[in-house]
């Protein structure tokens, strides 16, 4: 708590009268938190929404669930599941509780103590952040904002955010002050699909805020739920925690996806020299090459920062060759696959090509920003009739990129289906399929993930690795 005591310092001057009444204010809020009878608003349930909802249900607060897609509000009150790996028996629970709810309502956000925003921060056409969600739940949340609420954004965002754009929202709207009236803070969602080892619970949890009272009840609220908390001086350093750890990746991403280029013209199988490299105890750490970047952090987190340095005349020339290259990922597969194609003495205009794995990474169903996406508008660009197979997204429900699929079923898994097309592509490496059989039944397959490993090939020019 030394960042708290540090920030609680610099406050010294502030009014007698005035601090009294935020102190008692904040005393307020941290008794409820204390005693778990204040009431947390969670907005936004999708793959971070959904999952913060239990969690604070498990440990006993009292906790509803907004968003204005009325589908997941019914999932939710009927217990039916609506993400693959927040399965039954947790949705029962939810739809079962007396202190966990879902609505509709906004207005409902006024008997909140505690508002937390999970809304969806993608970028524009032009590599921009788009901030239309966010903008508009601080609205909703300003109309309904009273005294002694805290409000805090979970969603992934450009350092400034919380300061420059949620905070005078909420003032002007509301005519309440930050710091003062109510309390502000951030906290980056670190969510990981499908991972077994790390639920929200189990992931520490990074907070800044606006002013020292505020982030000590955005800590003690999340004290409650998480394994750890971790928190830093401001709202901005916070954002920036975020964007950094995902920038991370995607650099070295880039950087590995470039080495499996340059190794395939060396005749080089990229992976064993990964695994090799991995068994280094110190000074390494391994990362993966695949048919480009999925999921909503990756992809885009990392152009939050890039647009933000530009008011501030800096060039962020990583970031923007590592995107570069991350990008270019799905052109080189198909150029693997049209090789495939000529190998075999076909043509890739008019062929049928099959496509496994839609989910942006395994044993989920969590379609967001696929590369798979890509990788079949480049097929249908040069002719092929393109299908798809994933047991995980049996149609493809609409997204905001790629309505032209929406609708589109997964082929069934059985001989005569997978033989019939004249190449196979693996864009995603789904634990539970049987690799064999795709072997066996398909004679042209382009891996772009390494599942066929440990496979032999029927023929030398059946498996080509991309």
């Amino acid at each position: 708590m030394k960042t708290i005591q540090k920030l609680q310092n610099t406050y010294n001057d502030v009014e007698v009268t005035q601090r009294d009444d935020i102190i008692t204010l904040k005393e307020d809020v941290l008794r409820r938190i204390e005693l778990k009878t204040a009431k947390v608003g969670i907005i936004g349930l999708g793959y971070v929404g959904l999952p913060l909802l239990w969690t604070f249900h498990e440990v006993g607060f009292p906790v509803t669930g907004f968003d204005v897609d009325s589908g997941k509000i019914d999932h939710i009150r009927e217990g039916t599941p609506y993400i693959k790996h927040l399965g039954y028996e947790m949705m029962g629970k939810l739809a079962n509780s007396d202190t966990c709810s879902a609505t509709l309502d906004f207005a409902k956000l006024a008997d909140m103590d505690a508002i937390l925003m999970c809304v969806p921060t993608p970028l524009n056409a032009y590599r921009e952040p788009d901030m239309q969600y966010v903008e508009a739940t601080t609205r909703s949340i300003a109309k309904h904002l009273r005294r002694g609420q805290l409000v805090i954004l979970e969603s992934t965002s450009y350092p400034g955010t919380t300061d420059e754009l949620i905070i005078p929202i909420l003032e002007k709207s509301s005519g309440l002050k930050s710091g003062e009236d109510f309390f502000v803070a951030y906290s980056p969602e670190r969510e990981d699909p499908g991972n077994p080892d790390f639920n929200t619970a189990k992931i520490p949890k990074v907070v800044g805020a606006d002013g020292a009272e505020a982030l000590e009840i955005a800590t003690t609220l999340y004290d409650a739920i998480v394994v750890e908390t971790v928190p830093v001086s401001d709202n901005k350093t916070a954002e920036a925690v975020k964007l950094t750890e995902n920038i991370f990746r995607s650099v070295n991403i880039a950087l590995v996806n470039e080495l499996k280029v340059v190794f395939q013209e060396m005749d080089i199988d990229v992976h064993e020299v990964l695994d090799a490299a991995a068994t280094k105890p110190f000074g390494f750490m391994k990362f993966t090459p695949g048919p480009g970047l999925g999921g909503h952090c990756i992809p885009i987190d990392p152009f939050y920062l890039t647009w933000k340095a530009r008011e501030y005349e800096q060039h962020t020339r990583f970031i923007e060759l590592a995107g570069e290259i991350n990008t270019s990922m799905p052109r080189y597969v198909i150029e693997r696959t049209i090789k495939a194609l000529n190998a075999h003495k076909l043509p890739v205009n008019g062929s049928d090509i099959l496509v496994i794995g839609l989910a942006y990474k395994p044993d989920v169903d969590d379609l967001r920003e696929s590369p798979t996406f890509k990788l079949m508008d480049l097929l249908k660009e040069y002719g092929a009739n393109v299908s798809y197979y994933d047991h995980y997204i049996p149609e493809i429900w609409p997204t905001r990129e790629h309505d032209e699929w929406t609708g589109m079923k997964s082929v069934g898994w059985n001989k005569e289906t997978i033989s019939g097309f004249d190449a196979v592509i693996i864009s995603t490496n789904h634990s539970d399929i049987n690799y064999r059989e795709l072997v066996e039944w398909n004679d042209i397959i382009v891996d772009t993930r390494n599942a066929l490993k440990e496979i032999q090939p029927k023929a030398e020019d059946q498996i080509w690795k991309a």
